[in-house]
């Protein structure tokens, strides 16, 4: 069966496998946990038709869609780089010694990496091009630390690249919600979608775009409790991977 399709899921776990270096204890951790996850996405964007990428450590812990050099990625001024030292109220939550970082890129960050980037190699050798969906949830309300601030948000957004998202990916994605009645955000308020550093501004057959998901929509905010609504939520986004999938 063609699966073009990778579903790349980077910040749906819970799981702090290391407790070294933290200075909060586990009920800090555990607010945190709860104010930044993208609950339940290995969930709602579940496909059995594609393939899926899924980090198995929480953010707080590794962030895999952040960039390990301080200097490239812009979060890294808030304390919240590639592994996060300070939480989204600013409070400082963990000490990084260059071993304790080199420890976890090596044993998890790049683990995750290299998976996914086996991934998408082995869909261009079978296929020839591959497309790549990035998928997040965010709160309805803007973090401490968001860079838009904006307090009115879209139900759902799309995050693109000027070098690996076609225009077909943002029209067909902007007709998909416009027809299912939900308004959406492009770039907004979170932008960019991934795709692996070999291919990255080389590969044009590597196309990739970010849907997030306005937790209003499916959680009963500020808890992580699934809504009445989730399960149409989940269906929505099911029927989202399936158009982009058919476009293909």
């Amino acid at each position: 069966m063609d699966k073009r399709i990778i579903l790349h899921i980077p910040h749906s776990s819970t799981n702090i496998p290391l407790s070294e270096g933290y200075l909060v204890d586990s009920i800090a951790l555990e607010k945190e946990i709860l104010k930044l996850t993208d609950w339940y996405t290995d969930d709602l964007f579940y496909s059995n038709e594609d393939e899926m990428v899924v980090a198995e450590f929480s953010r707080i812990f590794c962030d895999p869609e952040r960039f390990t050099d301080d200097a490239q990625e812009v979060m890294a001024q808030y304390g919240m780089g590639v592994l996060y030292e300070k939480s989204d109220n600013g409070e400082e939550i963990r000490i990084v010694t260059p071993e304790l970082k080199e420890k976890v890129l090596t044993t998890y960050y790049w683990k995750h990496h290299n998976k996914f980037n086996t991934a998408v190699n082995n869909q261009l050798n079978n296929y020839g091009k591959v497309t790549i969906i990035d998928c997040h949830s965010y709160p309805s309300k803007p973090l401490k630390r968001d860079l838009d601030k904006n307090p009115k948000r879209p139900d759902f957004n799309i995050g693109t690249d000027s070098f690996h998202t076609t225009k077909e990916l943002i029209d067909i994605s902007v007709s998909f919600f416009e027809k299912a009645g939900y308004t959406l955000g492009i770039d907004w308020p979170y932008k960019g979608s991934i795709v692996p550093l070999e291919h990255y501004q080389k590969n044009k057959n590597v196309s990739t775009i970010m849907l997030e998901i306005n937790r209003a929509l499916y959680l009963n905010e500020p808890t992580n409790q699934k809504s009445e609504t989730y399960s149409q939520i989940k269906q929505i986004t099911s029927e989202y991977i399936r158009t982009i999938k058919n476009s293909l």
